[in-house]
């Protein structure tokens, strides 16, 4: 299945809002962070990615349309060349605002508890015995890599996401870019995917006060059975 649609907004810019709506417009499951929590296999070939060398795209976004969020925004350059006919959304929101954000959730360090207990957990659930790894990587991708490890460094951080923001609008053909705050809501998303406007709210997920209860309900929530 190719990518029709390639996030490339950095986290905390309500890309799991976006992944809500795109999947609730009709274009099958959105992969984002979580989806390689919930795929290990998946981490090498992220893993290509990091080294510039090409992945198994057909393991990678088997049965996925769309890909928001990190590991995936930093790699939409890859991803337009491998799928010449994605479009590509960008969001975005106040610089300040998003570090505020982004300070309290994505950039806080996993409580040494948390990641114990998820090896431990590890014997019976998938996504808990996928964590530790994939909670590495991201860190070094993300924190050590797209911002420079600097992450409490708040004017290095919004210009690390000022200048990504500005890059993706040179990069990206304008008739294959949205560039899209979710408090906008489905009109100008709706319009450019060509797709009627629902009649229900446009999602919002993901706050940063329900953030650590959601990040450990998902490390902890895959049943037994599914663990093989």
């Amino acid at each position: 299945m190719s990518l029709k649609i390639i996030g490339a907004g950095a986290g905390r810019t309500g890309t799991e809002s976006l992944k809500q709506a795109l999947e609730q417009l009709g274009f099958g499951k959105c992969y984002h962070m979580f989806e390689l929590m919930k795929n290990p296999t998946h981490l090498l070939e992220w893993e290509k990615l990091e080294h510039d060398l090409k992945p198994d795209y057909d393991l990678l976004f088997k049965n996925y349309q769309s890909a928001v969020d990190f590991p995936a925004a930093m790699y939409y350059r890859e991803f337009m060349k491998q799928y010449p006919d994605a479009k590509v959304i960008l969001t975005v929101r106040d610089a300040d605002k998003w570090y505020n954000s982004a300070s309290k959730t994505i950039f806080k360090k996993i409580p040494s508890l948390v990641l114990a207990l998820a090896k431990v957990f590890g014997l019976f659930s998938k996504s808990a015995r996928s964590f530790p790894k994939g909670y590495d990587y991201t860190t070094r991708i993300v924190h050590k890599g797209f911002f420079s490890n600097k992450i409490d460094d708040r004017e290095h951080c919004k210009k690390v996401f000022n200048t990504w923001n500005e890059e993706v609008k040179r990069n990206v053909p304008s008739e294959k870019l949205l560039v899209f705050e979710v408090k906008d809501g489905w009109e100008p998303l709706c319009k450019f995917l060509s797709v009627p406007v629902p009649a229900t709210a446009f999602p919002k997920s993901n706050d940063r006060d329900t953030f650590d209860k959601k990040m450990t309900k998902r490390i902890f929530s895959t049943k037994i059975e599914n663990s093989k």
